[in-house]
């Protein structure tokens, strides 16, 4: 009877050394997986940063592009009354 309880003791115990070890595995592959996921986080979170920066550079653009159209017509309209002084004058 003493083998017996002994035989299914170490089973026992083999059984949960193969759990443990499996446990280990998974632990290992877990923090590969949480590293992997950090360095991709740390490669987005850069991307990002260089998009909002993209933004503020394409939006400032757009606001310079808009105060040259501005003048632009500015110009346009000056012009426009110079030429009409200069015609009036009928020289």
């Amino acid at each position: 009877m003493a083998k017996t309880t002994r035989a299914v003791d170490v089973e026992a115990i083999d059984r949960l050394e193969e759990k443990v070890k499996l446990l280990v595995d998974a632990i290992g592959q877990m923090r590969a997986a949480e590293s992997r996921a950090k360095e991709e986080n740390a490669r987005l979170t850069r991307e990002l940063e260089t998009a909002r920066a993209r933004l503020e550079e394409a939006d400032g653009a757009a606001a310079e592009f808009s105060t040259l159209k501005e003048e632009r017509e500015v110009i346009r309209t000056r012009v426009a009354e110079m030429l009409e002084q200069i015609e009036a004058l009928n020289l």
